[in-house]
């Protein structure tokens, strides 16, 4: 299952700096709106220390770590949801995507025109976020009209899609995405599901800031807009530099820590911006760890034993017999599987055991 995270936000915010970035396919980045037209997509692997520590561990001849698909697409403007700026082909992008990225620009510079002419990290959100409800409502609203019809007719199932639809307008109409309207029961649930809302998907925010505020990103006033209207949404923030993570990028592996402590940054900050991405997206990884390969799972937090073996085969979860679990870091620290079941390490558990994230797990079956 191919994972996706589309990047969004108003031209010129940062978007395609961020996106070369991320892949190494290159994107246009150019000073104007609408440079990027059809979505780029680049397979960018997730930061795991636990999977490094597994591979050096286990010196496989073959490595696969986790990946989430980022999507560039271009920048909205006000009026998207009316068709302005190209929005039918970008919106149709986002509703493409998993989860959502949205860029905000969290600097002033007089060489990068902004679309509305200043910088409000706060009135950027609205716009974008005003023109998903917008896009959503119209749909909401088609979609309520016909339920209505329904109900009229007797139909149960159209009562339920009147309820969901009504809540949802009285959301949009307030300025809350759909994400945030809770389904009551399953019923709810599937027809949320069925409507394929742009604001039902979960969604971060990526301030993006110049050189000279990273010392400060945790104070700025810019960056704190940002942080407010993630705080009300439950949402997650990852603050960044684009154009100094585009820069570590093109360096050597041997140069990027002096240069990252010079800007004073342990790590990219694009490893949070990946970290941010695949936890949107409700995502933890188990472990497949042999000396021909180590490889990370990619499974829904949650998941029971025979669900996550479907991952590597359906066999494997049609014939599911047990699962045999290692916390990765009693693998590293006893050094075998032998030691760790001789250490009471190793546990043996069937169909209701729920997959942790960090688990490292082999599959029993029969088919």
């Amino acid at each position: 299952m191919s994972l996706s995270v589309g990047i969004v936000g108003l031209p010129n915010v940062g978007k395609s700096t961020l996106f070369n970035a991320l892949s190494s396919k290159q994107a246009e980045a150019a000073n104007y709106p609408f440079c990027t037209i059809d979505p780029n997509v680049g397979v960018v692997p997730v930061p795991d220390p636990r999977f490094d520590a597994l591979v050096k561990y286990a010196k496989p001849k073959n490595t696969v770590p986790a990946t989430v698909d980022f999507v560039d697409i271009a920048g909205l403007v006000k009026g998207a949801s009316k068709g302005e700026g190209r929005g039918n082909a970008f919106l149709s992008n986002i509703r493409d995507c998993d989860a959502i990225a949205h860029v905000v620009r969290c600097f002033e510079d007089p060489n990068v025109v902004h679309v509305d002419g200043r910088v409000d990290p706060a009135s950027d959100i609205e716009t974008i976020n005003t023109e998903l409800i917008l896009r959503d409502l119209d749909t909401v609203e088609k979609r309520l009209e016909k339920a209505r019809k329904g109900v009229r007719g007797g139909d149960k199932e159209a009562a339920t899609m009147v309820a969901v639809c009504e809540r949802l307008a009285a959301a949009f109409d307030k300025g809350r995405r759909a994400i945030l309207v809770k389904p009551e029961d399953e019923r709810e649930a599937a027809v949320l599901a069925e409507l394929g809302l742009l604001t039902a998907k979960p969604m971060f925010y990526v301030a993006n800031v110049k050189e000279d505020q990273l010392a400060t990103r945790d104070t700025d006033p810019l960056v704190q807009k940002v942080r407010d209207v993630a705080e009300r949404e439950g949402a997650g923030v990852a603050v960044i530099c684009a154009a100094i993570e585009a820069e570590i990028m093109q360096l050597p592996a041997e140069e990027r820590p002096d240069f990252l402590a010079s800007v004073g940054l342990s790590e990219p900050s694009l490893n949070d911006v990946i970290r941010k991405g695949y936890a949107a997206l409700n995502m933890i990884t188990y472990f497949t760890v042999g000396e021909v390969e180590v490889r990370a799972w990619t499974i829904q937090k949650g998941d029971k034993a025979p669900r996550a073996a479907g991952k590597i085969h359906t066999d494997f979860e049609r014939g599911f017999i047990k699962a045999e679990v290692i916390w990765w870091e009693d693998l590293i620290k006893y050094g075998s599987e032998a030691a760790c079941r001789a250490a009471g390490k190793l546990g043996t558990e069937g169909k209701e055991y729920v997959v942790r994230d960090g688990d490292v797990v082999h599959f029993r079956f029969n088919v």
